[in-house]
């Protein structure tokens, strides 16, 4: 049996699908935020749900940041992978997106 070397990787449409993936995420991070700003809006602007706001834009934006890295790293003929300081932070922004729009709909 022969051994593949890392040089014969014929990545294929892999590094398209994954780059594809990133903006799909991000645009459903946009809408999401759009929609926590439109519920608050519509349920009076107090201080803590300005501050949920607030939060939820600057984890969309931080979001945006490490996606728009990401995407920009696939675009290479051999990508580097995505290092585990990305990926902590990635989640680390959906999270909280996710815990500051809970906190917004109480």
């Amino acid at each position: 049996m022969g051994r593949v070397t890392q040089s014969a990787r014929d990545p294929g449409l892999q590094p398209e699908r994954t780059r594809l993936a990133w903006r799909r995420t991000t645009l459903a991070c946009a809408v999401a935020a759009s929609l926590a700003g439109r519920q608050t809006l519509h349920a009076g602007l107090g201080p803590l749900s300005a501050l949920a706001l607030s939060l939820v834009v600057l984890s969309w934006l931080a979001f945006l940041a490490v996606a728009h890295r990401r995407i920009r790293h696939l675009g290479a003929s051999r990508p580097p992978l995505l290092t585990p300081r990305a990926a902590a932070a990635a989640v680390v922004c959906v999270m909280g997106a996710a815990v500051c729009g809970a906190a917004m709909l109480r």
